[in-house]
């Protein structure tokens, strides 16, 4: 583990971001599959949208250990994706959220980094809840949401636009 590693799962390193890894958040965000249900248009991330990210996840894991984390397969270091938790505006509470590449879908990555994260959050005593939303339209990811106990509470739409089915978590 490196000084930016949070924590490890049976098959992952979770850990924070450094600036010039930003060209691996573009290609990640960059792809329209990835980034489908993360804006109304589902446009793919520019550049700029991804180095505005990089530096409220950084900001936020420097200040609170939070923000979207690096993803990387322990197996062989490969970057898949990113997961962690942001702070989400309307409601000031952390939300949990994840992305990973096409070629990492359906192993369980996703499930298994947001089960680590929920372990992690109530471990730490990072507070008493989170929240977790998905697109209405994506499957997939309320079923992360579901796997790891979460609780829908009501569908609204997020300040990007999307309809979303918004989920809880309470500490245990």
């Amino acid at each position: 583990m490196t000084e930016l590693d949070l924590f490890e799962t049976d098959r992952l390193i979770l850990s924070g971001w450094r600036f010039e890894q930003v060209d691996d958040l573009v290609r990640l965000h960059g792809n329209p599959n990835v980034s489908r249900y993360l804006t109304v248009s589902g446009d793919p991330w520019t550049r700029e949208q991804a180095e505005t990210a990089l530096k409220g996840w950084i900001e936020l894991f420097e200040t609170r250990q939070l923000g979207k984390l690096r993803l990387r397969r322990k197996s062989d270091n490969a970057f898949i994706g990113r997961a962690g938790f942001g702070i989400y505006g309307p409601t000031d509470e952390p939300e949990i959220g994840y992305a990973l590449f096409e070629d990492f879908h359906g192993q369980g990555f996703a499930t298994e980094a947001a089960a680590g994260l929920r372990d992690w959050y109530f471990k730490a005593g990072k507070g008493d809840h989170f929240i977790g939303f998905a697109d209405t339209r994506n499957a997939p990811s309320l079923a992360v949401l579901a796997k790891i106990g979460m609780e829908r509470t009501h569908v609204d739409i997020e300040p990007n636009g999307l309809t979303c089915q918004f989920h809880i978590l309470k500490r245990p």
